[in-house]
């Protein structure tokens, strides 16, 4: 969103070059995601749970599925391997003196906290992604990738989040929206979100404004006539089908890909899920625009046609392409690797038939990142949709998405990479 800040991972690139990090490939941007201008506090956030962590005894690790987790790590000979190699590649301390996380122990310590956590607000630095920073390392690292994307663990957190799930779907993840100065609902979060009341179905007089959870906050539905749909009578105007900032559009994409090599191809076999209709699409075009935690989360039809096909496919969670490059200094929003995550992570995946015959069939993929995964698709097979009409919704998070179209579609886009689109404006014309 424009005004959000920018910012890096943890330290400044000449900070970077000068500490004992050098030779690490760690750097994976998060943008507005973990909002920060200043990049050491993403480790002193890290620093606070660790020194609440060691207050007490060790505790019992209450919540079952962290104990299954453990177990999964401590039987299994390979995940055993996988996990304690993955951590003896991370240093004790950072460059400033903060401590790292070590060992599988206190990361699922760290995990057994943030089960009954939701995100708060805090605009020095906002920390969306808890499972991810801890896992900022291994997240970057070879042998990190070869453990995370393992079908067990991977298995393991699925069923870690459906419980984080639960908890930001329960009235008791409501504690963060207050409209204190550090409350989601409060003046300097409002700030980021402009003509919030204006724009988004909520009662102010309420208690947190009507909101009955911490997701049904983030999954917010727009009031009637917030978002008007561009050219609704114009069958040749495609319009945004969320509220995010333009990516990446790629033409004459294959069927396949080396989509981990560097410029990350898509690939329209695996975006796809190997769904016949896939070779439809080869030559045609992809477009790629990213959310903001502080956006709306729900998609909308880009176009009139008819809902052919639906599925949601389970994908890797903290799949990522290991770089022993330092992030551009702009580098936002895990934008590095959203379009290597079109084609392993969580996806929804819509076929529309428009009824532009210039159009013909096209794909929505709504995409699920790290621990944000959760997709809902709200339309079925056979149903008529209008531009503008709900398809879906990401629940407790989000990162992006891609409009897939054929070779026979030929349009001009309206809209440019990097800038910030409404749900329902138009970002195409076919010629």
């Amino acid at each position: 969103m424009s005004g959000t800040p920018q910012n890096k991972l943890t330290l400044s690139h000449a900070q970077y070059a000068s500490s004992p990090f050098h030779n690490a490939p760690i750097h994976m941007g998060l943008g507005s995601w973990m909002c920060d201008d200043q990049p050491d506090h993403l480790n002193d956030w890290l620093e606070k749970w660790l020194a609440d962590l060691e207050k007490e005894p060790e505790p019992l690790l209450h919540q079952s599925v962290i104990e299954d987790f453990r177990n999964l790590i401590e039987t299994d000979p390979e995940v055993y391997m996988g996990f304690h190699r993955i951590f003896d590649g991370v240093p004790a301390k950072d460059p400033l003196g903060r401590r790292q996380v070590k060992d599988y122990k206190t990361m699922l310590r760290l995990f057994n906290g943030f089960l009954s956590k939701a995100p708060e607000f805090d605009n020095r630095f906002l920390v969306f992604l808890p499972f991810t920073a801890v896992l900022q390392w291994p997240l970057a690292m070879a042998n990190g990738l070869t453990i995370l994307i393992n079908r067990q663990v991977n298995d393991q957190f699925h069923r870690l989040f459906e419980v984080w799930s639960q908890f930001l779907a329960s009235t008791e993840s409501r504690y963060v929206l207050t409209e204190s100065e550090t409350g989601w609902l409060g003046p300097v979060a409002m700030k980021q979100m402009p003509n919030f009341v204006e724009t988004f179905v909520c009662d102010p007089k309420q208690p947190y404004w009507g909101f009955q959870s911490w997701d049904h906050f983030f999954a917010r539905p727009l009031r009637d006539g917030a978002r008007p749909v561009s050219s609704p009578g114009d069958s040749s105007i495609i319009t945004s089908a969320c509220e995010s900032k333009v990516l990446r559009i790629a033409y004459n994409v294959r069927e396949r890909e080396q989509f981990w090599i560097k410029g990350q191809p898509y690939s329209l076999a695996h975006m796809l899920n190997n769904h016949p209709e896939a070779r439809s699409f080869i030559g045609g075009t992809v477009y790629q625009a990213f959310l903001s935690p502080f956006y709306y989360h729900r998609w909308s039809s880009p176009v009139d046609g008819v809902v052919e096909r639906v599925e949601v496919v389970q994908g890797t969670y903290f799949a990522g392409v290991p770089s022993d490059q330092l992030p551009d200094e702009n580098a936002q929003a895990l934008q590095g690797q959203q379009s290597f995550l079109s084609q392993v992570a969580t996806r929804a995946l819509i076929f529309i038939k428009a009824n532009d015959p210039k159009i013909g069939l096209m794909c929505f993929i709504g995409i699920g990142m790290v621990e944000v995964s959760s997709c809902e698709i709200t339309v079925s097979k056979g149903q008529a949709v209008k531009k503008g009409d709900g398809i879906g919704t990401f629940h407790f998070g989000g990162s992006t998405h891609c409009l897939v179209f054929g070779p026979n579609t030929k349009m001009n886009f309206l809209v440019n990479v990097n800038t910030l689109v409404p749900v329902h404006q138009a970002i195409a014309q076919v010629q």
